[in-house]
């Protein structure tokens, strides 16, 4: 089973979890369809375990990535030193097929008993391999751009199994969507309009779910907060009727789910189930108006623990189960949209120490890799674990990691406390599978990295290094 708590009797490093703001929950009166409606999420009891991983599993023996009692990092049965040095490139993101799997049983576990989608979400890792191999498991797709259908589809998505999201939609995008017959959210009163033209072009029927905002505070970044009333995605609730009487207007068009997007990185399911009893409201409400509508699409992802403390965070069982209630009494098919709780767990950056200097203010272990391979640190302030691959004995320091790029914000982390390690020792940066590589540029000419999995035990090459020739290619002939 994916998803345990790692094993007290292997020794895991234990601390304390991040602290949590109590949040006061404001009162929601009577609501009418045109109302808009407010939350936040009211205070829980903190989940226990550790949702996504064991850091540390007998050496060779283990799943995902872990530190063996033999003191080297592994990824499933595989030592990653051993792997630095079958694989000539570096930096390169190295996958655990398996973890990737485990992750997504947990999924389809906790969803028995419902009718279900569990869309992936491709923005977080595009990889056509690891797209593949979820489509294999019965996963449907979530997209963004018409670009990631495309994909989505010479990956072998099921189309009925397929959403298409989005702000800014485009009508070559939309036509995309209708002709293939996928699912698609209304965000906005232009793109509704694109939509019914774009439909009528085609000639097909286009099935949508409206994009409401609960506006329920996620307490997450704002980057990536999506559901409040003042975010940039989803319609305005107090014209909801608008739309209500245009689709009835409209032959081309059928009203068939509502849709709603909290954010990424969610720690408390409580804030999903303030959500749902929200949106069970706005349900009731356009069902009374003639609809019969079949889905609730409920986007917004699970936390992981980045910091490898043992943090209380919430499972996908704990998710479901918090919903289940209010779909089984609508009766309708719930599509969940996870990302990074799929696959950030599964990979890790794989880095190669360039060498350590100090400005005598700071100490600096610069890599090979840098904000180009992987620009979380660098645009969210976001922590990910960073780790030597083999045990050393050298004296520790305090560090920043930093890359070989021309940006003083060119960091993988700071203050990190490591031993001191030697030009060409190896260094990851965890939890590397999701809004990494698919963030990743060329900037600086730092091409990008190649990608391996382990499959059946055996290393094997996903995705191959893009190289200075294949910058050239875009200017041939011009």
């Amino acid at each position: 089973m994916a998803f345990n708590m790692a094993n007290p009797a292997l020794g895991r490093r234990v601390g304390t979890s991040v602290p949590r703001s109590t949040v006061a929950t404001r009162l929601v009166q009577g609501r009418k369809v045109a109302l808009r409606v407010s939350a936040v999420a009211a205070p829980e009891k903190a989940a226990t375990g550790n949702a996504f991983a064991k850091w540390e599993q007998p050496a060779g023996k283990g799943m995902g990535w872990y530190t063996g009692e033999d003191g080297y990092l592994y990824v499933d049965n595989m030592k990653v030193d051993d792997v630095r040095r079958q694989v000539p490139e570096s930096p390169f993101y190295m996958y655990s097929k398996d973890r990737i799997t485990a992750n997504f049983n947990a999924y389809k576990e906790a969803l028995e008993g419902l009718p279900y989608i569990i869309g992936y979400a491709v923005k977080a890792n595009n990889n056509f391999k690891v797209m593949k191999h979820l489509q294999g498991l019965g996963s449907g797709a979530v997209l963004v751009s018409g670009n990631e259908l495309k994909l989505a589809m010479a990956a072998g998505f099921d189309p009925s199994k397929t959403v298409l999201n989005g702000n800014g939609k485009l009508p070559w995008e939309l036509e995309l969507a209708a002709e293939l017959g996928v699912l698609i959210n209304v965000d906005s009163e232009f793109d509704f309009e694109n939509i019914k033209a774009a439909a009528k072009k085609v000639g097909k029927k286009v099935h949508v779910m409206l994009r409401i905002n609960p506006d329920v505070d996620p307490q997450v970044h704002p980057y990536v907060s999506t559901g409040l009333a003042g975010s940039k995605f989803g319609i305005r609730n107090t014209h909801l009727q608008w739309f209500l009487d245009e689709i009835k207007k409209e032959p081309m068009v059928e009203l068939v789910g509502v849709h709603s997007h909290l954010g990424s990185t969610i720690t408390k399911v409580n804030i999903f189930r303030d959500a749902a009893v929200i949106m069970c409201d706005f349900i009731k409400k356009i069902n009374a108006e003639g609809f019969k509508l079949k889905y609730i699409n409920f986007g917004g992802g699970l936390g992981i623990d980045y910091r490898h403390e043992g943090a209380a965070l919430p499972t996908p069982r704990d998710l479901i189960d918090t919903i289940r209630g209010v779909v089984k009494e609508l009766d309708l098919t719930l599509i969940i949209e996870p990302g990074r709780s799929m696959i950030a767990t599964s990979c890790a950056l794989v880095n190669t120490v360039t060498g350590v200097k100090t400005n005598g203010n700071k100490n600096f272990i610069v890599i090979d890799g840098s904000m180009s391979t992987l620009i979380r640190p660098s645009l969210y302030d976001a922590f990910q674990l960073i780790e030597l691959t083999a045990p050393s004995s050298a004296p520790k320091q305090v560090f920043d990691i930093v890359g070989p790029v021309c940006e003083s914000a060119d960091f993988l982390g700071k203050e990190r406390s490591l031993p001191t390690p030697k030009a060409g020792d190896g260094l990851v940066v965890h939890d590397a599978g999701a809004y990494c590589a698919a963030m990743s540029s060329t900037y600086n000419m730092k091409m990008r990295p190649a990608e391996y999995w382990v499959e059946g035990g055996q290393l094997k090459k996903i995705r191959h290094q893009e190289t200075l020739d294949d910058h050239m290619r875009l200017f041939e002939g011009l």
